[in-house]
């Protein structure tokens, strides 16, 4: 009798230890970090300023989880998804003239081909297929016969590069997988949705605007680029609802064949993204804030007797 007593005595003691042994909480967790997509419009040697966006992101520590370009903003998004480093991109830039991506051509579809472009795409990354790349990237076009945007996100990097950049009535369309393809800037002028697919939860969009009211076209290039601005400024309904942050750089002193203006265009986009941070920090500072974890359910109070008593009696 003495041991069962001794036993008994025991597991008295051990229940009520663990009904009074205090209760911790669970841990507080950080909200998951959300996917940024950084989503870069056309504007041929304006686009330079991408590179200045890009820079401001790197000195911020803001990382970048998706890319997404038209036109000019796939070039750079493919040079930067490759591994090229900004310096290399701005002496590129420097270095470029508007004969290193066009080879003229007598052709009823346009005035040159894009045989240049993709050799000029091996001076930013030796990458040649989407897979390779070290960041996802969404390259858009627009399918001339549906009128719709085609996006690009895996195979050959070089066919959808010309077809983003295949500028009407300049470069021949470019055929691929069955479409007929010219600048994407006509069905996405800033490619926000192209990133919101990729997987991106916050989308930071580049425009490009440069409609200067005191800039007199003065070639038939020119006339094409201003008419494509003013579309642009009645299509900004289609891609400005998914982005959640718009960078708009001041290109419009700039023309379209600036490239040795590269560091003042660079600049530009540096100011805009400056001017910008403040939103975006913001914007990804709420998005990260700390998650509250769910209240236990409350605990029954001890009894005398190491029983646990509630509310509800049976």
């Amino acid at each position: 009798m003495a041991g069962e007593e001794r036993w008994l005595d025991k597991t008295v003691r051990r229940v009520r230890a663990f009904a009074y042994e205090p209760k911790t909480e669970p841990p507080v967790l950080p909200a998951p970090r959300p996917k940024i997509g950084l989503a870069l419009g056309g504007g041929f040697a304006r686009g330079i300023a991408h590179i200045g966006v890009l820079r401001v992101f790197e000195e911020n520590q803001i990382p970048i989880d998706y890319l997404a370009g038209t036109s000019v903003g796939a070039l750079i998004a493919a040079g930067y998804a490759g591994g090229s480093t900004l310096e290399e991109m701005e002496q590129v830039g420097l270095a470029t003239r508007f004969k290193d991506f066009a080879e003229w051509t007598v052709s009823w579809q346009g005035l040159a081909s894009d045989t240049r472009l993709q050799r000029y795409l091996r001076r930013l990354t030796p990458m040649r297929w989407f897979e390779e790349l070290r960041i996802p990237l969404a390259i858009v076009a627009t399918d001339i016969l549906t009128a719709e945007a085609a996006s690009f996100t895996k195979g050959d990097i070089g066919s959808a590069l010309c077809a983003s950049c295949a500028y009407p009535g300049l470069f021949r369309p470019v055929e691929r997988d069955g479409r007929l393809l010219v600048d994407g800037f006509l069905a996405a002028p800033v490619p926000t949705e192209a990133a919101r697919n990729l997987g991106a939860d916050f989308v930071v969009a580049v425009n490009l605007a440069s409609l200067s009211k005191d800039e007199r076209p003065t070639n038939l290039f020119e006339i094409i680029s201003r008419s494509f601005s003013i579309l642009m400024n009645y299509t900004e309904m289609n891609w400005r609802p998914a982005a959640d942050v718009v960078i708009e750089p001041d290109v419009t002193e700039f023309r379209w064949d600036d490239f040795p203006r590269t560091p003042e265009l660079i600049a530009a986009g540096e100011r805009a993204t400056r001017q910008a941070l403040p939103r975006i920090l913001d914007a990804l500072h709420r998005a990260e804030r700390v998650r509250e974890p769910a209240p236990a359910p409350a605990e029954p109070e001890p009894t005398g007797d190491g029983s646990r008593s509630s509310e509800r009696e049976s």
